[in-house]
């Protein structure tokens, strides 16, 4: 059986552009062949007249249908008005009679094959994107009055991958199969199209066109993925969750976890609260990343790539089905890759590699085991200078935005992760399917590093500390789901009702001294005088339990959304050298609730409100755990999908504030609490598939911040490294004949609005733009089929900007112009 969403994929060849019903004049012929043209062959199922007609599950887009039993052609009717499918009845003698209920995630394959049960019917897919209706009697299928349906491009389901630019539904934001315009939240895909075609070397740059997303936090360092999601730059580094389960890192020690993009077949930023799915988050939003996985299609894939900064790396892709049955599948993705960075001494490393496996364990039940090994030898750097000698300047002078603060024999930091795991789904009829998803991690972190702390009296010198550490961290999650699709009177409910469990334990040796200080001007390397140091040795431990339950209502064109959540959190830091073990057990319940309608039009007007909570997982200058943050948001908007177009227009405002918010000392690292964080602000953004070559996102967004109360004397205030404004807008158009045929050229333009370089807001960030390009080039017509070269170009006119500032004692240099060629193949 066929399944979408992501758990079982099978057959996943791209339908048709655009979806159309045509009930066709006539009689069919016994051939295939039609008033209509010609379909290709297929063979009916011979079912008794009046049995439950198959239920055939196609791959296409899914949609939130709810249509009772009625006359057949009115039925027909609200499943193209549902689905964005257009009826052309030319003829419709011979499909009389009732069809039976449809309610549910489904895509048309499966929506026909229900409508159609017990009626007499049966359709069948006769070809990529076309079926078949036909009258079935006790000794066969006879063909009668065809009807031809042609399907939109695959957008992939819910988690499955997307044919170009725009995904029509997704699974980070429900936890079910549920089409982004029925969705009352912002939710933003990042395809795997996308991806490459701007070049992203980590799942932050790839969101760089996000509107809402800041990704700029820590400039130019690609060693964890920093995204500031409406202003909350808390929890910014490990709101990220793969395969629907939390990446289990550390944000109070060096054990964050990073995938690298290439493994992922989409991104999606989900903003605003969703800690009743979730558990622990932070109110700004979160990144839900989603692995490529085995098709039941044979492919394979290599690529090299070499650019500037000394760039080489080398990737491939492989998979298909395994043995006879069509039951078993696999894929391998691996990846080496190296290159300098814009910082003087500072190189990146990494080699990775994501074995999986599929079996289908009969017709309804999936099973797929995944693993992710990653290994960075080498992490750059993760360094900022003051704000003195950046935003102005210190004696006359600037620092030029390839200073290294640090010594090059004492920088390291070298991480190594180990994931394994797995999704399990079993379906025990149309209404009722269980799952459950479990990963392990494993992880250890090496670091040596000396940084800057700020100007030594009025000299050029920078004062500069030491710090060192080993890491190790296990973590394990899981969750459990239990899906239920169920009527009650006109309503149709998606039920979602779930058990999750996170345990994190993180062991940590720390060593911290001082060093000489360096000349910021005039580097000279080789003499770190590392004195007074002094060690941390902890363990923390974390663990979390969470219940949860969600209603999806459909009634008519109303889409109405609530659930609720009830979590025990658990953390406990030993400090091993005087064997003193601090921790809290906190007990939290989150709700959420959304409205939305469905116009005719393709408008879609929604409101929500929605919370988030999370444990502090830092201890305050006393030694005691801070307290935990919660928040809040009111968020209102609309979407807007035209009918049979793939386009997807919204425009949102939110309304969020966070209690308990801490932050820690640029200079100490010891947290403190700030009070109360209000965040409101503006979002539109616009995919849109302008014709089938062109394609155009374009976003902006307005983010006011300020802190709300404060016992700093910071009421008012806006935080540092929060832009208020932000806009993008990328284009993409393919040649499809003459001289350019094969060539696609995409440019971007990102435009950064200034933010506070300091909580005290004494100094700003100026604001920037930087263009991007790209260029791909498919070399078929020169004789070598399959193979495709790729040019990508970041900060294409060399912009040197300053990203944003962490109070004034720390600055990051945004990244200069990167230039990589990629030569692919596939067989």
């Amino acid at each position: 059986m066929t399944r979408i969403g992501g758990r079982g994929l099978r057959g996943c060849a791209p339908l048709a552009a655009s979806i159309a019903v045509m009930v066709a004049a006539g009689g069919a012929h016994a051939d295939g062949q039609g008033p209509q043209g010609s379909v290709l062959e297929g063979t009916a199922v011979p079912v008794a007249e009046g049995a439950p007609a198959p239920q055939l599950a196609q791959v296409g887009p899914a949609f939130r249908l709810d249509i009772p039993a009625k006359p057949l052609l009115a039925a027909l009717a609200d499943f193209t008005a549902a689905t964005g499918v257009q009826v052309v009845q030319q003829s419709a003698q011979g499909l009389s009679g009732t069809s039976a209920p449809v309610s549910g995630t489904l895509t048309a394959g499966e929506a026909l094959a229900r409508l159609l049960g017990g009626t007499g019917f049966v359709h069948r897919m006769t070809g990529p994107g076309t079926a078949v209706i036909e009258r079935v009697e006790a000794q066969g299928a006879v063909l009668l009055d065809p009807v031809m349906v042609q399907g939109q491009s695959m957008r992939g389901g819910g988690a499955g991958p997307v044919d170009g630019y725009v995904a029509s539904a997704g699974v980070g934001g429900t936890k079910t199969d549920t089409p982004l315009v029925e969705t009352p939240q912002s939710i933003t895909v990042v395809p795997r199209r996308q991806i490459e075609d701007q070049g992203s070397q980590t799942v932050m740059q790839a969101l760089r066109y996000t509107p809402g997303a800041f990704t700029g936090q820590v400039g130019a360092s690609n060693r964890y993925d920093y995204v500031i999601l409406r202003g909350f730059t808390d929890r910014s580094i490990e709101n990220t969750y793969l395969d629907g389960l939390k990446l289990m890192g550390d944000d109070s020690t060096y054990s964050s976890m990073q995938v690298d993009p290439y493994f992922l077949e989409r991104i999606e930023a989900i903003r605003g609260p969703s800690s009743v799915l979730y558990g622990r988050s932070s109110p700004g939003g979160l990144i839900a990343m989603t692995s490529k996985k085995p098709l039941f299609e044979p492919h394979a894939e290599v690529e090299a790539t070499i650019g500037t900064r000394d760039q080489r790396g080398a990737g491939f892709d492989v998979g298909g089905p395994l043995g006879e049955s069509g039951n078993l599948a696999y894929r391998l993705v691996g990846l080496a890759d190296a290159a300098d960075t814009q910082y003087d001494h500072a190189k990146e490393k990494r080699y990775a590699i994501a074995p999986s496996f599929t079996a289908e364990l009969g017709e309804d039940s999936s099973l797929t085991l995944m693993g992710y090994f990653q290994h960075d030898p080498e992490g750059g750097t993760h360094n900022g200078v003051p704000a003195e000698g950046t935003l102005f300047a210190r004696n006359g002078r600037f620092i030029e935005r390839g200073f290294f603060d640090g010594e090059p024999g004492r920088e390291t930091f070298e991480r190594t992760q180990r994931m394994v795991g797995y999704q399990f789904e079993h379906r025990f009829d149309d209404r009722l399917s269980v799952r459950q998803n479990l990963r392990y991690l494993d992880s250890d972190v090496r670091i040596d590093q000396i940084y800057q702390i700020g100007w030594a009296g009025q000299s050029d010198l920078l004062s500069r500390y030491y710090g060192g550490g080993d890491e190790s961290l296990q973590a394990l999650t899981v969750d459990n789901q239990a899906q239920l699709e169920l009527s009650t009177g006109p309503l149709r409910h998606t039920l979602l009702a779930g058990l999750d469990y996170q345990h994190r334990r993180t062991k940590n040796d720390w060593t911290f001294g001082s060093a000489a200080s360096i000349d910021a001007f005039a580097p000279v390397y080789g003499s770190d005088g590392v004195t007074g140091a002094y060690g941390q040795k902890n363990t923390r431990r974390l663990n979390q339990i969470g219940v949860y339950l969600q209603d999806q209502i459909a009634l008519d064109r109303w889409r109405l959304s609530f659930g609720g959540r009830y979590d025990w959190v658990e953390t406990a830091n030993l400090n091993r050298l005087t064997d003193v073990e601090k921790g809290e057990n906190r007990g939290k319940l989150t709700g959420r609730a959304g409205l939305l309608y469905l116009f005719d039009s393709g408008l879609a007007p929604y409101a929500s409100w929605s919370q988030s909570f999370s444990p502090n997982l830092y201890t305050g200058a006393d030694g005691n755990p801070l307290e935990p943050t919660t928040g809040v948001q009111y968020e209102a908007g609309v979407k807007y999908q035209p009918p049979r177009s793939e386009s997807l227009v919204s425009a949102a405002l939110f309304h969020i504030e966070q209690d308990n918010v801490a932050v820690a000392d640029p200079n100490t690292f010891v947290y403190r609490p700030v009070g109360t964080i209000r965040s409101r602000g503006l979002e539109l953004e616009g995919r849109l598939q302008v014709t089938e070559t062109f394609a155009l996102l374009a976003g902006y967004s307005y983010t006011d911040v300020v802190y709300k109360t404060s016992p700093n004397g910071k009421e008012g205030n806006r935080p540092p490294q929060i832009p208020k404004h932000m806009a993008s807008l990328w284009g993409s158009y393919g040649f499809t004949e003459g001289a350019l045929e094969n060539l696609t050229l995409g440019a971007g333009l990102r435009v950064t609005g200034r933010s506070w370089a300091d909580s005290l807001n004494t100094r700003q960030v100026p604001a920037h733009a930087v263009i991007d390009a790209s260029l791909r080039y498919g070399l078929g017509a020169l004789g070598l089929e399959g193979t495709e070269l790729r040019v990508n170009a970041n900060n294409l006119l060399n912009k040197s900007y300053i990203a944003s500032c962490l109070e004034l004692a720390n600055c990051y240099f945004g990244e200069g112009r990167s230039v990589t060629a990629t030569l692919s193949h596939r067989f």
